[in-house]
């Protein structure tokens, strides 16, 4: 039986190509608050460091209440 080898290039491709797009953004961001003042720059900060604080589900829940069907993104 020939093994398919697709699903495994597939995440190979998908887990690189994301990690490549998170440290990409997350060095942007970086520099940002690193090196610029600017209107909402606290807000910003709380936003990144969120995920260090709260736990994955409480962060799972908010997305879902942000980006359900009724939320705020989730209209759209």
């Amino acid at each position: 039986m020939p093994i398919d080898w697709f699903p495994l290039w597939l995440s190979l491709r998908v887990a690189a190509l994301s990690t490549l797009l998170a440290l990409a953004i997350g060095l942007w961001l970086a520099w940002l608050l690193a090196n610029r003042e600017f209107r909402g720059r606290e807000a910003l900060d709380a936003a990144v460091t969120l995920p260090l604080v709260l736990p994955p589900t409480v962060l799972g829940y908010y997305l879902l209440v942000v980006l359900g069907r009724e939320g705020v993104l989730g209209r759209f």
